[in-house]
């Protein structure tokens, strides 16, 4: 198959031929049709996940069609129309048999921990608990926009995040995760306030659905981002929802909540650039919470097919782009750049 595969970290990756994988006994092949550009994809390139072995193929989001089918393997056939969640989950530890999958003790993740999806195939452990079968109605680039940011973002907001109708939303970075979660809250009837550098990104976010935005270009550091948030909301978020991942969006997103509010941590924060200085006054003074995000369990992903197929949510919307394999070295290795708003996908 062909495969984009880097041999160092920072170093070029390049599109190559190598070997067809095989399915485990309790897994699948499945034949790529379409996979996310990610920016976790970026940091792994980078070295920032201390999972990563190489050489290495990135790709952690995809959509495409059952190819072989391993020999434990029961009710899954060759040609089945299939995503999975970026977290495998393997079936049997305390976490997944609380249907916790998503911070499965044992988990493995494709192009972070085994090869991943800038391929031909790619491989799903576990398919019992990991495999997703895809309605009709959806199709492989909607479903490739799932794995990671779509799906990610459903859950910090409606799970994690537990939004509600008329509540003040706060979204920091209007990439692929936070317009998700602009298009989220707002379908839930709250009010969206989107933040970002870009104005292309917040026009985005105003067509997803944002109430208002904030451009940070002119402001001076989270302190202010937080208070034209909090003037915008008439005393501060019910939710934030850091959707970037960097010191500045974190800190901001916590001091721009109302009393009692809600932090949601969905971008991540690699060890590599050291630990943010939370405002840990605000949180014990105000009562604020914090937490994190990771991902959403297979088990899960019927309520979101069914608010898509039914209508209510539209991440076809949030797909700006595809690419194919050839291109896909030079965007791996430029994500950290300013670029096109929205979900950007390869199809091989």
């Amino acid at each position: 198959m062909r495969a984009v595969v880097f041999e160092e970290f920072g170093g070029r990756p390049e599109v190559r031929t190598v070997a067809d994988p095989s399915p485990p006994v309790d897994g699948v092949v499945v034949r790529v049709e379409a996979t996310g550009l990610c920016r976790s994809d970026w940091h792994g390139w980078q070295g920032h996940d201390p999972d990563i072995r190489l050489p290495h193929v990135p790709g952690h989001e995809f959509a495409g069609v059952v190819a072989e089918v391993g020999a434990g393997v029961s009710g899954v056939r060759v040609g089945d129309r299939v995503t999975a969640p970026f977290v495998y989950g393997c079936g049997r530890c305390v976490e997944c048999l609380a249907g916790q999958q998503q911070v499965c003790a044992f988990q493995t993740q494709p192009g972070f921990t085994q090869w991943g999806s800038y391929a031909d195939y790619v491989v799903v452990d576990h398919a019992a608990v990991n495999l997703v079968p895809l309605p009709d109605e959806v199709d492989y680039r909607v479903a490739a926009a799932l794995g990671c940011r779509f799906a990610t973002a459903f859950r910090a907001v409606v799970s994690q995040g537990r939004v509600a109708a008329g509540e003040w939303v706060a979204v920091f970075g209007c990439g692929g995760v936070g317009l998700s979660a602009v298009m989220i809250a707002a379908a839930s009837g709250a009010r969206v306030v989107a933040v970002d550098l870009a104005e292309p990104a917040l026009a985005l976010a105003r067509e997803c659905g944002a109430t208002a935005t904030v451009n940070v270009a002119g402001l001076a550091g989270p302190a202010q981002v937080a208070e034209a948030v909090r003037d915008l909301t008439g005393g501060g978020a019910h939710l934030s929802v850091d959707a970037l991942g960097s010191h500045d969006t974190c800190v901001a997103g916590i001091r721009s909540l109302r009393r009692r509010g809600r932090h949601i941590q969905v971008g991540l924060l690699p060890a590599v650039l050291g630990a943010p200085a939370l405002p840990m006054d605000l949180v014990i003074g105000a009562e604020l919470e914090v937490r994190g995000s990771h991902g959403m369990a297979a088990h899960a992903y019927p309520a979101l097919l069914g608010l898509i197929t039914g209508g209510v949510l539209d991440p076809a919307r949030l797909v700006t782009g595809a690419i194919g394999l050839d291109q896909a070295p030079e965007a791996l290795s430029t994500m950290d750049r300013p670029g096109a708003a929205g979900i950007r996908l390869i199809e091989p």
